[in-house]
């Protein structure tokens, strides 16, 4: 790369930044230098990402051609990620007229190319609707005469993903699992760090313009083998029985029962499951060498370790933005495959102050709420051969990463922030953060969050038969916090 065209030099346009892909690719811009602005319908959305004072943010529609030019100015690349996932009637349409008119703004902005993420499958097959409307976005952007890279994916491996978020839920909550002849087609699943690998690389190898690129893992595996090796990897014992019965339409309401993606989104996934999507050329490696992508266990692997506290945290946003903090809202909801539990409070003290009485928690000083419920907790998990409540904590003020606390474990501190891991017996992994945030008078809105990730269907069980049991004592905790806070100013 000369000088003259150097990262910082090139302004880099990103669709679909508040989707799965779009919000992780622009980190990754960034980090490699490019300066990048992210076209969006709401800028709102974008709240919470932690990237978002580093891109400039333009609002527009791309089924409106008028918004997109200002989007358009002085953009060297475009990147296309953006398409229909609810199975209307008229989805292929407005996929096509999207494309079109972003084509149409680009070509008259003078973009020198577009980089799109399509969908993997052979076009002379008879293809779903919504994989063969995949394929049409990329000839529909090739109409505006502006070189096209198009990278063509099946299965994208990583928490979050809709077509892997599907399969994961499936396999953690059905442990006897009566399955379609769909379990039998073969697929070559990619991760979803190989994949970013590759639309990054594509915008320092000129090759790749005007080439459609069919991208996967390293190995070609089925369904049932990819639900399978996912109960491997978290330990669960699953058996699968097929039968010719199940119509896309039947298992899209399974699935809508069975996980938290609805069924007008689950039938075209589904209907597309019939499809082989395998990479037939080896034009990616030709392309791009250097980029050797990882094998299914291994990106499985990699899927499970982020939901590892520390890595959750760096693609967690804030699933609530309140303009009336003095309400105590509660949200329960999933994100990523972990279950949310969310209350804030408004607190009469500091920032400082508040989270100074939430550093007290436990030990010898017991929970400022139902501290006979947490004992009582503390001894059946010891019953089980848990921690415990023995433990107690190092320092009755001062805490610091590492500390156990109670059958907690100190695992984030920030000036705004403590996250506790629990340690005790539970069926997936559970979190406890409190978070403090300055509002108007010297005031603060205290947010209090339990995370759970449960591990198979007991651990949906377990959340849901203690959730009024949560709920009691997580709504006095956080009034109980912030009476003390308040007391705490006071002194």
């Amino acid at each position: 790369m000369t000088p003259n065209n150097a990262p910082k030099d090139r302004l880099i346009l990103v669709t679909g930044a508040t989707g799965y892909i779009g919000g992780r690719l622009i980190p990754q811009l960034l980090e490699a230098g490019y300066r990048v602005r992210a076209l969006v319908r709401n800028a709102s959305r974008l709240q919470g990402r932690p990237w978002v004072s580093e891109v400039e943010v333009v609002t527009g529609d791309i089924l409106d051609l008028d918004t997109l030019s200002p989007a358009m100015a002085d953009v060297e690349v475009a990147y296309y990620l953006i398409h229909s996932m609810r199975g209307n009637d008229d989805f292929q349409q407005r996929d096509l007229t999207a494309a079109r008119n972003f084509g149409d703004a680009a070509h008259a902005a003078q973009v020198k190319r577009i980089i799109y993420l399509g969908g993997l499958g052979d076009p002379e097959s008879d293809l779903s609707k919504h994989l063969r409307s995949r394929q049409l976005t990329g000839e529909a952007l090739r109409e505006s005469k502006i070189p096209v890279t198009e990278f063509r994916a099946g299965v994208i491996v990583g928490s979050g993903s809709i077509s892997f978020e599907m399969i994961r839920y499936l396999t953690e909550r059905v442990p006897i699992m009566i399955c379609p002849q769909w379990v039998y087609t073969r697929i070559q699943p990619i991760g979803i760090a190989d994949t970013l690998k590759y639309l990054v690389a594509a915008l320092t190898t000129p090759e790749s313009a005007g080439q459609v690129i069919e991208i996967g893992g390293r190995d070609v595996i089925t369904y049932r083998m990819m639900m399978l090796g996912y109960a491997r990897a978290r330990g669960l014992r699953r058996v699968m029985i097929p039968v010719p019965l199940l119509t896309p339409r039947l298992s899209s309401y399974w699935v809508h029962w069975i996980t938290p993606i609805p069924s007008d989104i689950a039938r075209p996934l589904i209907e597309g499951l019939r499809n082989e999507v395998i990479v037939r050329d080896r034009r990616a490696q030709e392309l791009f060498p250097s980029i050797q992508p990882l094998g299914y266990e291994t990106v499985v692997g990699n899927a499970l370790w982020h939901l590892q506290a520390s890595e959750v945290e760096t693609s967690w946003s804030d699933a609530l933005v309140s303009s009336m903090p003095n309400r105590a809202p509660t949200i329960m909801t999933t994100h990523e495959g972990m279950l949310l539990e969310q209350r804030q409070r408004l607190v009469h003290a500091s920032p400082e102050t508040t989270l100074r009485a939430v550093f007290r928690l436990g030990g010898a000083r017991g929970w400022p709420s139902l501290n006979w419920a947490w004992r009582i907790r503390g001894m059946l998990d010891r019953l089980v051969g848990g921690v415990g409540f023995r433990r107690g904590r190092r320092h009755a003020d001062d805490l610091r990463i590492g500390d156990a606390l109670d059958f907690w474990r100190v695992e984030a501190i920030e000036p705004n922030l403590l996250r506790l891991r629990a340690e005790m017996k539970v069926p997936g992994l559970a979190w406890l953060q409190f978070k403090v945030e300055p509002v108007d008078n010297g005031n603060t809105n205290l947010i209090q969050t339990a995370y759970f990730a449960p591990k198979g269907l007991f651990g949906f069980l377990y959340w849901y038969t203690l959730y009024p049991i949560h709920g009691l004592i997580f709504s006095r905790l956080i009034h109980e916090l912030a009476r003390r806070a308040e007391q705490m100013a006071k002194r």
